[in-house]
Order: C-alpha cells, then structure tokens, then sequence
C-alpha cells in the first residue's frame, strides 16, 4: 500500500503575511483558508501542480512560538 503524508504544520506569525509569502513569493496554491472561529483558521498551501503534501499553516498562540527539535523531545523523555 502507498503511503504520504497529507501535510505537515508550520507555526507562523500571521496567517495573511504567511499566506503571501508562500503564494506571491515561492509560488505556491492556495489551496484552502477556512475561518474556524476564535482568530484561527485552517489554512492550507502547497507547491503549484503538486498534488502531494501541504502545508498546515498554524498562528502561534503567543508572541514567541516555542519549538522543539526530535532530539529536545527524545532528552525530555529520558
């Protein structure tokens, strides 16, 4: 059986400025922007003429995103 992955989120500070940077600026589709209420919504991107992965643009919920690479979550588990 094929596998993919649907999409993989990306963290932003602004759901517009991000939308234009990937649509306007790497060319990529728009491919879905819907409000889901409470300043969130679900925002989809993916490279033109590629019907593979997306990307879930996510808005931070504070001023400063925090991130964690696979080796913090791996340390924080042992």
């Amino acid at each position: 059986m094929a596998q993919k992955i649907g999409y993989v989120a990306l963290v932003v500070r602004d759901y517009d400025e991000a939308i234009a940077y990937y649509t306007a600026g790497l060319g990529f589709e728009l491919i879905e922007d819907s409000d889901l209420g409470g300043g969130k919504r679900w925002v989809l991107v993916r490279p033109s003429g590629e019907g593979g992965t997306s990307l879930l643009l996510a808005k931070a919920v504070g001023p400063e995103p925090v991130s964690y690479t696979h080796l913090d979550v791996y340390k924080r588990q042992m």
